[in-house]
């Protein structure tokens, strides 16, 4: 007979992975408008008129559709797939098994917060080292708009992508940025999978069911805290990746914060929670709903 814990982790997997790139296809284009938002350095950087390219999310989108085609919005669709199926599968299919790795497998009642945070952390870093490559082969390829005018692009797609930087700059380099990459995902991936299952269990105490409306909120609660823990190190991460002029992790954090101020560090915030928000509440629903179906 089938071991109990390997089916549920089977089926978390297959479940968290169908959920993560249903909404990534959904939600890129807030994603690009972030990574380019975040990639602006400071005024004046872009057209040499004194003046930002992107001034904010809508205003970001509007002006990629209108410069590059509504394509230009999708770019990276390819490895942020490649990325939800590998970053997505694990870290959420992994989260429970290893919740209850920690209490132990006689533990019974509400786990405690500490032990939630501790396993999506370690799920979190653990999924983002398997797919770091992907991660950099989805901001590269979404940078691609934000070369100066003339120069010609680098890539033609992710397969490219991948051969080109495996050729060029070598196997190691497809784990550039993972320091600031496992800081961003192992603390992004706590807020959000600790606080949906901590507001969930509120908002049911309070006599909710455990319907599509509780999943919304709760994704929207898991969304928003996600976002204003993981700005900062988001932000490093897409400059990290984008911009191979930075030494390290600490260079760039340190270039950012002396150069444009604390404040840049939550540039892009907006698109971010817009994009994070809508990303929870549409992976969290199809994930919980894809759950029962596959449970019966």
């Amino acid at each position: 007979m089938s071991d109990p814990n390997q089916i549920s982790f089977a089926v978390s997997f297959l479940c968290s992975a169908f959920a993560a790139c249903f909404a990534e296809f959904c939600t890129i284009p807030l994603d690009t408008a972030k990574v380019r938002l975040q990639l602006q350095k400071k005024v004046g950087v872009d057209d040499g008129v004194g003046l930002p390219k992107y001034k904010g999310m809508l205003s970001t989108i509007k002006t990629i559709a209108r410069e590059e085609g509504v394509s230009a919005l999708w770019k990276g669709i390819v490895p942020g797939l490649h990325r939800q199926c590998l970053y997505g599968g694990l870290r959420i299919g992994l989260y429970d098994p290893v919740k209850t790795f920690l209490v132990g497998s006689a533990f019974v009642g509400e786990v405690p917060i500490y032990h939630m945070i501790l396993a999506a952390l370690l799920t979190g870093a653990l999924a983002i080292t398997i797919a770091n490559p992907t991660d950099l082969v989805k901001v590269r390829l979404q940078s691609e708009g934000h070369l100066p005018s003339g120069v010609p692009r680098r890539y033609s797609g992710a397969i490219d992508a991948y051969l080109t930087i495996l050729k060029q700059e070598g196997i190691g380099a497809l784990w550039t940025g993972l320091g600031p990459n496992i800081a961003r995902n192992a603390i992004i991936n706590a807020a959000e999978l600790a606080s949906y299952d901590k507001v969930k269990r509120v908002i049911t105490l309070l006599g909710f069911m455990d319907n599509v409306y509780t999943h919304l909120l709760a994704g929207l609660g898991a969304g928003l805290f996600a976002v204003f823990i993981g700005s900062p190190v988001d932000v490093v991460k897409s400059r990290m990746m984008g911009d191979s002029t930075y030494k390290n992790t600490f260079d760039c954090f340190l270039k950012t914060l002396l150069n444009e101020g604390f404040l840049a560090f939550y540039k892009g915030f907006l698109p971010n929670f817009g994009r994070v928000g809508a990303w929870n509440v549409i992976m969290f629903l199809t994930f919980e709903q894809a759950k029962r179906f596959l449970r019966g």
